[in-house]
């Protein structure tokens, strides 16, 4: 669990909570567990007053392998809208659960099944017109 609590938006964390609902006894639990307890410790603020370097749902980003130097962009989609040759990851994807709520320049550890991989978010834009 990370030291603060993660900073999330009013709708994605009922869009979360509904997602967690859903996924309850499905697998891949332990990631879900964490991000469970997450959510019950976050700063809920509404869309507006999160701060646009906040790695939110539907905020395009980029990220650093830090281990490989290679770069990829992203956007933390619902799991239902997740389309991985499109780039958009699913939030309850481990990926995805590890990077919510960090900001810019901020380093991640992501645990893979081959080891764990050290990312850094090197930018996040606005949301795309007609999400959320």
């Amino acid at each position: 669990m990370r030291d603060q609590p993660i900073v999330i938006s009013e709708l994605d964390a009922r869009v979360l909570r509904g997602l967690l609902a859903r996924a309850a006894n499905g697998h891949d639990q332990e990631h879900l567990e964490e991000l469970s307890l997450e959510l019950e410790r976050a700063q809920v603020l509404k869309p507006e007053q999160v701060a646009r370097d906040v790695v939110t749902m539907h905020r395009p980003l980029r990220i650093l392998d830090l281990s490989n130097g290679s770069t990829q962009e992203l956007t933390l989609v619902s799991p239902a809208e997740a389309n991985v040759s499109a780039r958009r990851i699913s939030v309850l994807a481990p990926l995805g659960t590890a990077l919510l709520g960090y900001r810019e320049g901020d380093e991640v550890e992501w645990v893979m099944p081959g080891g764990v991989r050290r990312l850094r978010i090197e930018s996040v834009q606005a949301a795309h017109v007609g999400t959320h």
